[in-house]
């Protein structure tokens, strides 16, 4: 007997809808970390960098996701642009980390 396989739009819902739901969890955690920490180990100038970078990144999920919903679970979104907001995911969970780490040592 053959498992019969998701269509298109199964496969989306199944994989792109918790994916976008993680990168806005994780980058609302994100900042809220930078604007309520002074983080030691950054500038000022570099904490609000990253922090931008962060609102713009969660912005842009934000956007995603409602196109998403809007167009019926239809949309897809390019590899291309998946692979930076993984990027300052990973970036934003070594910051947190390092966070930690600094808050033990005191």
């Amino acid at each position: 007997m053959t498992n019969p396989q998701p269509d298109e739009k199964e496969l989306l819902k199944t994989i792109l809808e918790p994916l976008l739901g993680d990168f806005e969890h994780w980058f609302s955690r994100s900042c809220q970390l930078l604007e309520s920490q002074r983080l030691a180990f950054f500038t000022p100038e570099q904490q609000q960098e990253l922090l931008d970078r962060v609102r713009q990144a969660r912005d842009e999920v934000k956007c995603t996701k409602l196109m998403f919903q809007a167009t019926g679970e239809q949309v897809g979104v390019e590899f291309s642009v998946l692979v930076p907001w993984h990027n300052l995911v990973t970036e934003c969970w070594q910051v947190a980390q390092r966070h930690r780490q600094m808050q033990a040592a005191r």
